[in-house]
């Protein structure tokens, strides 16, 4: 590490609270451990997870970095001992469980990948945190597979923009994707959705009846919770499979389980960011079998929404908190 810097800029949390709480600091460079590589940071993705953390909900798992920031890109400046197939100077994207909003960032062997051929580091940014998601829970988890039905939640943010892009890519039809305005709908059938739904003036369940014949949706992979627990069961054909990645609608419902029992219905979901690193590292295993030769190819590429320097990361949460983006918000360092 005798080129890297012995300090670099991050942006920290202050105290919980609003994006004012973000602040730019210097703090000393982190020196990777066994197993790890130091990232000189060049792009790092802003995601839901980092403004919970910023309010005092999202607390990082022990042992992780206090910092936001849970996807990067950037070059290997420096490796732990073990370290065997990345190597200095690198490009690579990886999913960390904190510390990305930072010139440098400690990340294990196992959760890097190699920056897709034709991205530039913010595009590779924008792909880790979604992509490991997406591919787990809708992939793994749901199981979804060639010539199924899917609805998707949340169609225009990152998660649903990249959960599109891949169900068609994978061969899914028809695919459902709910957003908040036409404009939005638009870009979801412009990404591959079959049937865009604006959930603020129509309802999701019908149209996904109407749409299938009355039979319903394969899988639904879902970021809202709330009273759309019992929607999704509803909106379930048999033998259907939900899958929660979030409840930004809340954790709890009054709901009938009866149709789980009557159309045999499996509800599953996961977290990633306390699992342990064999686990994650599996995941980038399969991303680098099944996915990232359609990125290699330009078939699959993330929609950035903007860019914003690292120094205004409060104005970048202002916007993710506004929903007003479609795809993803990186910051630039």
């Amino acid at each position: 590490m005798s080129s890297v810097p012995a300090t670099m800029s991050v942006i920290e949390i202050a105290e919980p609270g609003g994006p004012e709480k973000l602040r730019l600091a210097a703090r000393p460079v982190p020196a990777p451990g066994a197993g790890e590589v130091l990232i000189a940071v060049e792009a790092a993705g802003v995601n839901r997870p980092d403004v919970l953390q910023r309010k005092g909900e999202y607390p990082p798992p022990p042992g992780a970095s206090d910092l936001p920031g849970l996807e990067v890109a950037g070059r290997v400046v420096a490796v732990g001992l073990g370290v065997n197939h990345v190597k200095l100077g690198d490009a690579v994207c990886a999913l960390v469980s904190g510390g990305g909003y930072a010139a440098y960032c400690v990340a294990p062997e196992l959760q890097c990948l190699p920056v897709p051929n034709g991205f530039g580091m913010v595009e590779a940014a924008a792909c880790p945190e979604t992509f490991f998601t997406v591919w787990h829970n809708l992939f793994e988890r749901g199981r979804l597979a060639a010539g199924e039905s899917v609805l998707i939640h949340g169609g225009s943010s990152g998660i649903g923009t990249t959960a599109i892009m891949l169900a068609k890519a994978f061969g899914a039809r028809p695919i459902f994707a709910t957003a908040g305005s036409p404009h939005k709908c638009r870009v979801c059938e412009d990404l591959g959705a079959t049937h865009a739904i604006d959930y603020k003036h129509a309802d999701f369940v019908k149209a996904v009846k109407d749409a299938t014949g009355g039979r319903g949706v394969d899988v639904v992979l879902d970021m809202v919770g709330g009273d759309y627990i019992q929607r999704n069961l509803s909106a379930l054909a048999p033998d259907g499979r939900l899958v929660f990645i979030a409840f930004l609608g809340g954790a709890q419902a009054n709901v009938n389980f009866v149709s789980v029992m009557l159309k045999r219905l499996t509800i599953t979901g996961s977290t990633l960011r306390a699992r342990r690193v064999e686990d994650k590292g599996a995941i980038a295993a399969a991303l680098q079998r099944q996915v990232w030769p359609l990125l290699d190819a330009g078939t699959v590429k993330p929609a950035i929404h903007q860019t914003f320097p690292l120094a205004q990361a409060a104005d970048a949460h202002r916007l993710m908190e506004s929903s007003e983006h479609i795809g993803k918000i990186v910051l630039t360092i």
